[in-house]
């Protein structure tokens, strides 16, 4: 909650208009009610994640490590349709349930994973040496796709080459390539830089943000609630 505030804070700054999500609003933190109920009233579109899913279908959770688990199980009690909670989480239970696992705008496509599968394939940088699934999953799209899943942000086009963005100088201008990119994570980055990422879209090209926002506070909460793995606390502070 606190990467959120302070992403949609600079968003404001940067007079952004319409914010959209590809998907995770929940998973791992430990605020899941506040930062949906934020999404509800602040995005525009916002994508199925593998998180969202796994709370909206309960077998999903076979594919996930045991702490991602776990913390899909505790998410799932404070969204609890029992006694009193129940009015309350029943307009979020709504809002989860229309989700789409992918949406398609124009020569836009935003996915969590993949366009091959929406929900649960990561796309990695060293994908590149992986020629089959790239050609196959550029073949899927018109012209660009977002993306999230693997926390890590960059840029693949689709003669095989993928760009950090470091190595863009963190501004990308679409040519003619397909292009898939990857808009990194606000709230558990997993690139070594622990600020919270987001991309700007506008004018047909991206710049990626890096925002500084109170990790200890978020540290602090996740500490206290023994269903959440400490060491998803730690992980913050790395980036990792």
């Amino acid at each position: 909650m606190e990467a959120l505030r302070t992403v949609l804070a600079d968003m404001k700054s940067q007079g952004v208009t319409e914010i959209i999500s590809v998907g995770d609003v929940i998973g791992y933190g430990p605020n899941p009610i506040q930062c949906v109920d934020v999404a509800r009233k602040e995005f525009a579109l916002c994508v199925q994640g593998n998180h969202e899913n796994a709370l909206l279908v309960e077998m999903e959770t076979a594919s996930f490590n045991v702490r991602a688990r776990n913390s899909i199980d505790w998410t799932r009690e404070q969204f609890s349709m029992l006694g009193e909670r129940r009015e309350q989480n029943r307009p979020r239970w709504d809002w989860l349930g229309t989700l789409e696992e992918s949406h398609a705008e124009d020569d836009m496509l935003f996915v969590h994973g993949t366009p091959r599968d929406p929900i649960s394939e990561y796309l990695y940088p060293s994908d590149i040496y992986q020629p089959d699934k790239l050609e196959e999953i550029f073949s899927l799209m018109d012209r660009v796709c977002f993306v999230g899943h693997t926390h890590v942000p960059g840029i693949w086009t689709e003669d095989m080459v993928y760009l950090s963005p470091e190595e863009m100088n963190y501004h990308y201008r679409f040519g003619h390539k397909k292009t898939i990119v990857n808009v990194g994570s606000v709230g558990q980055p997993r690139d070594g830089d622990p600020r919270a990422t987001y991309v700007l879209f506008d004018d047909g090209a991206v710049t990626y943000r890096r925002v500084e926002y109170p990790i200890n506070e978020t540290v602090v909460k996740i500490r206290k609630i023994p269903e959440l793995d400490p060491s998803l606390a730690e992980r913050l502070l790395a980036g990792r």
